[in-house]
């Protein structure tokens, strides 16, 4: 299996001079953990949540601080005919949750550990519902609270 399978769609802010607060709200919104930071078509760093958490620890303004002030500037990246294994194996080696996929130059997706758990999830089947791929009942289940807005 291929990352090209599994990735998401990139969430994506615009500019490094966002604040953390916009992409706080931002990430929270899309339910997402990181947001990929464009200049243009080009990938210049990453922030996470973990950024976020970070800066709010150290005292930061929220509402002041930027985007560029706190991301990943070298940011690894994965292909997308890169096996998923390998993509699970880079993420790990470096620490990271949420891996870039890059084609070209041009970013395609990106792969989260939570992508990575659920092709581990749709190999196990739950006993209760033999017929039902374990994927589906987390995509059903997390989409439910989504909807009902218990996103904790």
């Amino acid at each position: 299996m291929r990352v090209a399978e599994i990735m998401t769609e990139a969430s994506i802010t615009e500019t490094p001079s966002e604040t953390l607060a916009a992409a706080a709200e931002r990430m929270w919104t899309q339910q997402t953990g990181s947001l990929l930071v464009m200049e243009g078509e080009r990938l210049v760093g990453i922030v996470t949540e973990r950024d976020i958490l970070k800066a709010a620890g150290q005292a930061s303004d929220l509402s002041v601080a930027t985007v560029g002030e706190t991301m990943t500037r070298e940011v690894i990246t994965t292909s997308a005919d890169t096996p998923v294994r390998d993509a699970a194996r880079l993420m790990a080696q470096h620490w990271i949750r949420h891996l870039p996929v890059v084609e070209d130059q041009r970013v395609v997706g990106v792969v989260s550990q939570r992508d990575i758990v659920g092709i581990f999830a749709a190999l196990w089947r739950e006993p209760e519902f033999p017929e039902i791929p374990t994927d589906e009942l987390v995509r059903s289940r997390r989409l439910i609270r989504i909807e009902q807005g218990d996103l904790d």
